[in-house]
This record gives C-alpha cells, structure tokens and sequence, in this order.
C-alpha cells in the first residue's frame, strides 16, 4: 500500500471536483516518474473534459482545467519544498518562460496539482536527430528570457560557498565513497587549488538567474512544436551565477554528445543573443574565445559535481541509472580539460590514479546494464 500515493490522488480529486463544481471527477492515475530529488509524478487522465464554472473559464487557471489530463506531485516536507517551487514556477513565467501552472497546492502535505506538459522531452527527438537546431535554439531563446526577465534580487547568490560545496561532492562521494581512495594531504591540497581555480572563473562571469538543471531532461516539447518555447520543469533550485552556467548545461549534456565544432556554433549563437540583449558586451577580438573558455570551465565545474551528485544518487539513494551517464561526464571532463594548461597537474593525477580505478569499478555496474 501506497499511503502518500493514495493520499495525494484523493486530495487531487476533491481539488478538482471543487474547481469544477459538476460532481465526482473520474480518471486513470498512471505513474510519471521520479526525479534525482525525493519528488515523485503522478498522472491523472479524465474520462472527459472538466465542466469549469463560467467564472474561471477566462483565467489562467480555468484554460488549464479544460484539460483532461494533469499532473500530481508528491513532494515530502521533510524533503522539498512546495512553496519555493511555486515561488520559482511563478517568477520564472513571469519572465517569459514556459513553466507548468500550480492549480493547487498543499503545503503542509507536500501535494501539488498541476499543469500537464505531457511526456516528450527534448531528449528522445534530440537522440533522434530530429529539429535539433530549433529545439535549441528555442531553448536558448528561453534561456536569454531567464537572463533578462528573471528577478535576481530574490535567489540565492551561487557563490564560492556553494560552488566549492558542490565542487568537494566529487572528493567525498566519488573518491571516497565509491572509489574507496583516502585522499593524501598533497591530493587534497591540489583538489583545493583546481577548486579554487574555478570558482574563481565562475565569479568572474556576468551573473544572471541560473536554473541550474537546464539539460534535455528537464525541457519539454510543447503542442508538438519544436519551434515554440521548451515547458521548463525541475527549476526550484534556480540561483544567480555565472551567465554560461545554463548554457553548458544545455549543449555539453550529461546525456547526450555533439561534435565540437556544432557545440562552438551553437556557443557562438547563444553569445549574439546575449550580445543583442546587453548582457555581454562586444569587447575585442578575443572576447569570442574567452566566451568559449568562459563556457570550458563552468562545464568543468559543473561536471566535476555531477560526478559526485551521481554517485551519491547511487550509494545514498539507490538510483543506479545515474552511474551509466558518469563515463560520458568523465569524458567531458578530460577532453575539456585538456585545452586549459591550468588543470594540467589535475589532469594528470586524474588520468595517472584515477581513471584506472573508476574503470574497474564502474565495468561490473555497465556489464549488468548491457544484460538487462
């Protein structure tokens, strides 16, 4: 027995039933999924159409409500946060994005009844090779409304603190944990200076509102449209950093691959739209490289904690898909690393000790993947 599950579709019904004031709502609940965080989606799909009272017809919420299917969200208190995804979900449509309407929530149960942007994310068709170049461009369009419409003055600096916190994921939950390396003063005394080192290169960035998961997982396409704005979900954890942020996000993927010279066109066509937007100026002749070597080492950053962030979601909470994309993020890491003398000694430490030991320990994990 599911008691939350029960729970949650029992108050989504009678929230539906009051909205709608035409007696018992009726409909199949399917299983949507879980994410990295301790939420988990339900779907509830109608047998028909609400009868919306004439009053709501007109508004935001009524257009949503003439729907047939909606979205139910379980989000434990103990564990997340409703009000600040509302809060986030609200000011981020606010600048122009395509987030999913809250028709209700429950704060102190942790439901949430929302807005249904259906199932096709940007993943499968981008695998598919299918509109790539609008889906991203789309997606870019959406992420300069996010840079320049968004209220910063409300999120959370993403600051040396945080950078650093997220950064150390990688000594503790890779090295540690899932290698099972006691890491010598000299290793940490580098991992302290190639922290350092990029931390310093995020702060230096424009800082902008940052969703901070901005990746083929958590952009939808709406209406069967790839030209049209992505649906934006998984956003609560927004900040403000470093304007390149969601942009490596997006294009250096945690689950899927481009060739490097697409990747630099799509850097290059993100860079104009900023430019055109004021949120970079023009500069000189070097100021498309630094852009580029801007996007480097925030990737760096960013997968170096994804590193530990994945690892983690497979000691600590069982979620072992999660450890069949670290080969690719391993990957980026090493390749971009490899451009920027500065994570030289890193490198080589990474490849001399590291690598090896990751291989053998990930190769029993991938062979029980390639029989499943």
């Amino acid at each position: 027995m599911d008691i939350r599950k029960d729970a949650l579709v029992r108050w989504a019904r009678h929230c539906l039933e009051d909205m709608s004031g035409h007696g018992p709502v009726k409909g199949a609940i399917e299983t949507v999924s879980g994410d990295a965080s301790f939420r988990r989606y339900f779907r509830i799909r109608l047998n028909r159409t609400l009868e919306v009272d004439a009053e709501l017809v007109s508004s935001e919420i009524g257009k949503c409500l003439q729907a047939t299917q909606f979205l139910l969200v379980d989000a434990p208190r103990e564990h997340e946060d409703c009000r600040q995804f509302v809060r986030i979900a609200n000011m981020f449509r606010r600048a122009g994005l395509e987030t999913p309407r809250i028709i209700e929530a429950d704060y102190e149960q942790g439901f949430m009844l929302l807005q249904d942007f259906g199932d096709t994310l940007y993943l499968p068709v981008l695998q598919q090779g299918e509109h790539v170049d609008a889906l991203y461009d789309a997606a870019m369009d959406s992420l300069i409304a996010l840079q320049t419409g968004a209220d910063c003055t409300t999120l959370p600096p993403y600051d040396r603190a945080l950078l650093n916190r997220e950064l150390t994921l990688f000594d503790h939950w890779f090295c540690h944990e899932f290698l099972g390396l006691s890491l010598s003063g000299q290793e940490q005394a580098l991992l302290a200076r190639t922290w350092t080192f990029l931390e310093d290169a995020a702060l230096a960035q424009p800082q902008v509102a940052v969703h901070r998961d901005y990746h083929s997982r958590n952009l939808m396409i709406r209406a069967e449209d790839p030209d049209s704005l992505p649906g934006v979900i998984d956003f609560q954890d927004a900040v403000v950093g470093a304007i390149t942020y969601d942009l490596v996000s997006l294009l250096r993927d945690c689950y899927i691959v481009w060739p490097q010279e697409r990747l630099e066109s799509w850097v290059n066509q993100f860079r104009e739209k900023a430019l055109a937007n004021g949120l970079l100026e023009r500069g000189d002749e070097t100021a498309q490289d630094a852009f580029m070597r801007d996007f480097d080492l925030m990737g760096l950053q960013r997968h170096i904690k994804v590193i530990g962030i994945f690892c983690r979601l497979y000691l600590r909470d069982g979620k072992r898909r999660y450890m069949f994309d670290i080969p690719l993020v391993i990957d980026y890491v090493v390749s971009v690393a490899e451009k920027h003398p500065e994570m030289e000694e890193f490198l080589q430490w990474l490849r001399s000790k590291i690598l090896p030991l990751a291989q053998e320990k990930l190769a029993p994990i991938l062979a029980a993947e390639d029989k499943a």
